[in-house]
């Protein structure tokens, strides 16, 4: 198995400080206040339904607003930037008739992400940056029934996503990814399809990237939405050999912390945490600015229990540029040495012994 040669600049860069990801993706396209005939563009423009709030299809259709939107994130200090593709399978393009159109979309994106790293990491050589191919959670779930009345009921199955997922990972591949990320995960089943999927891809293409877990906890009950504690979690997860593991979205940076820290001391690899910037007000907008962020992710920094910050929904380039600010003079969290023991996963963690 082929390992790629960014691989092990990753791994030097994160022996060697804190690595900063980039902001939310959304937030950024919103400020362009784009229309219906903005996101068709002149290929899409007499598409059969609306496809306004498509933000994967603007790789195709306003690509030169994407590049841009990464440009900015890694002239704020971003060490990775994810590509434009939480949504990009056919699962999820199916709201938009645009199934077809997945591989291609996540090929494009990874070209435009891969156009920006280059050049930023050239004007900057000692500090390389890397391409993160997002693969996001789709917009079904395997493991909980969307029908109250019928709890045995299922609207994706294991092979589905799976399926789906594949044609997303070796896209990525192909553009240009250095790392396959596998992003706010609220159920670990299509986690391990995702999973599953990106080592097949692996095998068949020959070749191996680093993979990025991050899985969302939903609310203060310190759960994800299929139920498992942050413990549990990893435990599903931890057969990928991930790069990293750790948590993103839902909660802002003050709430994530008790779990970031329970994830740092039970898991041997890295951790990763972008939080939104704080939690939506009632308008469903985001108000911590970049220096009220920054303050509450740098004690993660000074305490030790993370190796890449980052942020999400309602974060920018701003919030971004502080946080690597304050987390520059602390040292990487150190990789613990695990007591080799059973552990297993329900909704909950059994370590036996």
């Amino acid at each position: 198995m082929k390992t790629i040669a960014s691989a092990k600049l990753l791994e030097k860069a994160a022996s060697e400080r804190i690595l900063i990801i980039d902001g939310a993706m959304g937030t950024m396209i919103q400020r362009h206040k784009l229309g219906e005939a903005e996101y068709r563009g002149a290929r899409f423009k007499d598409w059969k339904q609306d496809v306004k709030g498509n933000n994967d299809l603007l790789v195709l259709t306003q690509p030169k607003i994407i590049q841009d939107i990464h440009e900015q994130y890694l002239a704020a200090g971003a060490d990775i930037i994810e590509t434009n593709t939480f949504n990009a399978q056919v699962i999820s393009m199916a709201d938009y008739g645009m199934e077809a159109l997945s591989y291609e979309m996540n090929l494009a994106a990874a070209k435009l992400a891969r156009a920006a790293a280059d050049k930023y990491s050239k004007l900057t050589p000692e500090k390389p940056r890397f391409v993160a191919g997002a693969v996001g959670p789709t917009n079904r779930t395997a493991s909980i029934s969307p029908k109250v009345n019928d709890p045995g009921f299922r609207n994706v199955d294991f092979d589905e996503l799976r399926t789906a997922y594949k044609e997303q990972v070796r896209a990525l591949i192909e553009g240009g990814s250095d790392i396959i990320l596998i992003e706010t995960i609220f159920d670990t089943l299509n986690a391990k399809a995702a999973g599953f999927a990106t080592l097949e891809v692996f095998e068949e293409m020959g070749i191996e990237l680093p993979i990025m877990i991050s899985g969302t906890i939903t609310d203060r009950s310190g759960r994800t939405l299929s139920g498992q504690t942050a413990e549990a979690f990893w435990y599903s997860m931890r057969h990928l050999k991930p790069f990293s593991i750790g948590l993103n979205c839902a909660l802002g940076a003050e709430l994530m912390r008790p779990y970031l820290a329970d994830l740092s001391h039970i898991a041997d690899v890295r951790i990763s945490a972008y939080p939104n910037a704080g939690l939506p007000n009632a308008m469903g907008e985001y108000d911590e600015t970049g220096q009220e962020m920054a303050c509450q992710i740098e004690p993660w920094a000074k305490d030790g229990i993370v190796n890449i910050v980052g942020g999400c929904c309602g974060s920018t380039p701003d919030h971004i540029q502080h946080v690597a600010q304050h987390v520059a003079k602390y040292e990487p969290r150190q990789l613990p040495r695990i007591e080799p023991k059973m552990r297993l996963s329900g909704l909950e963690p059994f370590v036996a012994g």
